[in-house]
């Protein structure tokens, strides 16, 4: 384990989604030797409870829970907020990963597993999501990324120029889900939660279209983009290093 790995640890909690005891409890001994905090669920109902009752850095989500369907758990737990998701799933349920994935999964294990394997998944989504939180970036109201300065709260995007980019409501929405989590790949699902959509909207041309708009207006080349690219089967990342300012 690096130091950059041993200074996450202690302070992290990661809570254990599996109605196996078996599994849970090797799941709970490889964490805790690793320094992380534990917490353990055995249903999604469970999950909920815990994550709204403890600060949960990533939760490892067993997508074949008894009596409740997995996806619709990685759904709920994605819909309450922003933790990263590691789904564990059985060898022959491609279909499951891919639809994980979209609902908004950072990624995946496949059971039977290496712990090895296991751990090094948890250390990387980790690093990935760390930095982001450090700085607060989820509450933040103003940014600095590729050659522009956003400011939520006055709802101004300004090039380093000072040239002035007009932003629809919708436009706006979506930047700002995308600069508050940079660097990690959000489904079409949870982008229209984020931006806000009408249920009976088609969701992959609602947000597709949404996305090619503000390619238009933030991309030198809309056509070759750079600062929002697409995530293939998992939905769309904004590419581009964010800090608060």
């Amino acid at each position: 384990m690096s130091a950059d790995d041993r200074g996450l640890t202690g302070s992290l909690r990661i809570l254990v989604v599996e109605d196996d005891a078996g599994v849970r409890r090797l799941l709970k001994t490889l964490f805790e030797d690793e320094g992380y905090k534990v917490s353990e669920a055995r249903s999604g109902r469970e999950a909920l409870d815990a994550l709204a009752r403890e600060k949960i850095a990533l939760v490892t989500l067993d997508l074949g829970l008894n009596g409740e369907d997995g996806l619709a758990v990685a759904r709920k737990i994605r819909r309450a907020g922003d933790i990263p998701i590691i789904m564990l799933t059985a060898k022959a349920s491609e279909i499951d990963r891919i639809v994980g994935l979209e609902i908004g999964a950072d990624d995946y294990i496949v059971k039977p597993f290496n712990t090895r394997e296991a751990l090094a998944r948890v250390r990387a989504v980790l690093r990935r999501s760390q930095p982001a939180a450090a700085k607060d970036l989820r509450f933040h109201p103003r940014f600095q990324f590729d050659d522009y300065e956003f400011d939520v709260a006055a709802r101004t995007l300004q090039r380093r120029d000072g040239r002035q980019v007009d932003l629809t409501s919708r436009e706006h929405a979506l930047l700002e889900a995308f600069v508050r989590r940079p660097r990690r790949a959000l489904s079409r699902d949870a982008l229209l939660d984020l931006v806000g959509g009408d249920g009976a909207e088609s969701l992959d041309r609602a947000i597709d279209t949404l996305v090619s708009r503000l390619r238009h207006k933030i991309e030198a080349v809309p056509a070759r983009p750079k600062l929002i690219k697409t995530v293939r089967g998992a939905g769309y990342m904004f590419a581009a290093a964010v800090s608060a300012i």
